[in-house]
């Protein structure tokens, strides 16, 4: 096989038509958070059940190196148009070439990419951890760790507990958030 491939570590993986992997060199935390309290026309935002938004950040799955670990997800075949609506999609993150790192990547001849949390996000975040400064209240939508939680329970046996393991815990509350997109302008 040649081409390119996107590594998915978190809600990627329940896309159709993966294929299990490993990234060897990483581990998964909660590590990018979008900020709230901004309506970015074509992106989304966070409601609490009585449809209010509030003015938080919203953390999701990051990979930070971590020589010696690795973190299991899931491949997905990606030409052009497919790396073009994963680059609008994550916005929060960047697409790096992880070809190198990727079982069993690395034999099919693919270019293997994916995202990790851009700076901006990855300050968010940091802010959270820290208590520090006007808009460091972050918080996890609850839907969005269920989700990622059943789409490693169906690769497979023991795939969610691998999972778990190489997965930091959530260091903020998890909330009943719903997601909204909103229009582009």
């Amino acid at each position: 096989m040649s081409g390119d491939l996107v590594f998915g570590y978190a809600s990627l993986v329940a896309l159709p038509g993966t294929t299990p992997a490993t990234l060897h060199g990483f581990r998964r935390v909660w590590g990018v958070a979008m900020d709230n309290a901004v309506a970015v026309p074509g992106y989304k935002v966070y409601e609490l059940p009585d449809g209010t938004r509030p003015p938080c950040a919203v953390a999701f799955l990051d990979l930070a190196p971590a020589p010696g670990s690795s973190a299991d997800g899931a491949l997905l075949p990606a030409g052009p148009a497919t790396l073009d609506a994963l680059d609008a999609r994550e916005r929060q993150y960047e697409r790096v070439d992880v070809t190198a790192a990727v079982t069993p990547a690395a034999a099919t001849g693919a270019r293997v990419w994916t995202y990790v949390g851009r700076a901006p996000g990855r300050a968010r975040a940091a802010a959270g951890r820290s208590g520090a400064g006007a808009g460091a209240v972050v918080v996890i939508q609850r839907s969005y760790v269920e989700l990622v939680e059943r789409a490693f329970a169906a690769l497979g046996e023991d795939a969610l507990a691998r999972y778990r393991a190489s997965t930091e815990p959530p260091p903020f509350p998890v909330l009943e958030l719903a997601r909204v997109d909103l229009p582009s302008a």
